[in-house]
């Protein structure tokens, strides 16, 4: 755990991800785009669970469900869904070494992705297919370099 949190590059990573969720990817490329906040509430939640939690999750998914125009509530309940079983695991989450977070952020954000699709497909959409998990294999490509930065940030600036 983080002995101090630097609200600063908590908000400007919240925005950022905001920003790099509903923008800057290829049309091509869109299916592979990673997760940019669920990546966000992984890592806030894992190094910060105090401070951050399942409410503040669920609002910044409704607040990505407004600027993607996806029917309300449902990425709030994904990312609510991914702070709480970060909350459950973050106290063993800290021992693995990061070849196995990256496997836990692909497994999670998978659920999340899963959850979505599911809701999704209920509300009458017409894709099929796995294609939906590609954002959490390369978010958790994406992890280390994630981590790494925002932990330096948080350092030097908390």
């Amino acid at each position: 755990m983080l002995s101090v949190i630097s609200y600063p590059v908590f908000a400007f990573s919240i925005v950022l991800a905001l920003v790099l969720s509903s923008s800057l990817f290829p049309v091509e490329w869109f299916e592979f785009r990673p997760e940019w906040l669920g990546l966000m509430v992984f890592y806030w939640t894992f190094r910060a669970p105090a401070q951050f939690g399942i409410l503040l999750a669920w609002c910044l998914g409704l607040l990505l469900d407004v600027l993607e125009a996806t029917p309300l509530g449902v990425n709030a309940l994904g990312m609510g869904v991914i702070a709480f079983l970060v909350l459950t695991i973050h106290q063993r989450l800290r021992m693995y070494p990061m070849p196995q977070q990256c496997l836990m952020v692909f497994l999670l954000l998978g659920i999340n992705q899963m959850l979505v699709h599911f809701i999704k497909q209920i509300l009458g959409a017409d894709d099929s297919g796995f294609s939906y998990l590609w954002p959490a294999l390369t978010s958790a490509i994406v992890w280390p370099i994630v981590c790494v930065v925002l932990d330096n940030l948080n350092r030097k600036l908390g």
